[in-house]
């Protein structure tokens, strides 16, 4: 279960003494994480953090910790902390499937392959910074932004969404693709700028029929796909190519061009990327 530290707490959670709750803090002092973290352990559940910060308050009280060792992180809107809990969450996964007997040998070699070789996969994702640099001028006056994703990615719109509210200061939705004819929809016009995350994985050809819809009400569309893939780019008015990767690194990559589109349309209306209006660093009063 993925929870949000803020309203854990007032949901009457059942915890059994053999439960685990990973609570995730870049600063490690925010205080809704840290409630819920306490709220926890009284409840007899192992706690494990995963931090950026040694020696912060939700560090020292965890059961176990993991330090996500990306550095000082600057900007108030984190990018270096999300990508370091992701990946520290697929390193986690690969080694509780392996202790539970559902990863072979050679399944486990073959992850943190794909995992090793980010570093170079993130380096070519980064060549999309002149796009939307150059993109930014004419993206900085649109009316609303909307964000598609299925699977695994569907968090990485609401992540891209989220940045572009933080710095932008725009607004932005993100939803899971198959419920955009929900009402999302009706949003959709020649002013509303739909950035679609869809790598060619299980759900592939229903997020391209969600696109084929946008297009049809006059949306622009911006998708992110793998590799040269003619089916998206027809569809689109831009599309940007990721390398072909694991189905569970691929958010890790896919992740990046969303954080690059915030940093750009921000700097194109001239606000302080590190310092976003309204935010603080850590969130330590609820």
């Amino acid at each position: 279960e993925c929870e949000l530290a803020s309203e854990f707490r007032y949901r009457e959670p059942i915890l059994s003494k053999n439960s685990l709750m990973i609570v995730v803090s870049q600063s490690g002092e925010t205080a809704d994480t840290l409630a819920a973290l306490r709220m926890a352990k009284k409840m007899g559940a192992t706690t494990l953090s995963i931090c950026n910060v040694q020696r912060s308050t939700i560090d020292r009280e965890s059961d176990g910790q993991i330090y996500m060792r990306c550095g000082t992180e600057i900007g108030v809107a984190s990018t270096k902390a999300f990508t370091s809990t992701q990946s520290i969450l697929a390193l986690l996964a690969v080694y509780a499937g392996r202790l539970r007997g559902v990863l072979t040998e050679a399944q486990e070699e073959e992850h943190l392959k794909s995992l090793m070789g980010l570093p170079s996969q993130l380096e070519l994702v980064l060549n999309h910074a002149k796009f939307f640099e150059d993109a930014a001028l004419t993206l900085k006056n649109a009316k609303g932004f909307l964000y598609l994703g299925r699977g695994a990615n569907y968090p990485i719109a609401l992540e891209g969404a989220l940045k572009l509210k933080e710095l932008a200061y725009m607004h932005a939705e993100g939803y899971a693709a198959g419920e955009m004819k929900h009402g999302p929809i009706a949003l959709i016009d020649k002013d509303m700028i739909v950035v679609v995350v869809a790598p060619r994985d299980d759900v592939y050809e229903k997020t391209v029929s969600n696109l084929e819809e946008v297009r049809a009400r006059g949306g622009q569309v911006i998708s992110i796909g793998t590799d040269k893939d003619e089916k998206l780019a027809k569809i689109s008015q831009h599309y940007l190519a990721l390398p072909e990767a694991a189905w569970f690194v691929n958010p890790i990559l896919a992740v990046i061009p969303l954080q690059l589109l915030a940093f750009y349309v921000a700097s194109a209306l001239g606000h302080d990327v590190d310092q976003p209006r309204n935010l603080a660093k850590s969130v330590t009063v609820e």
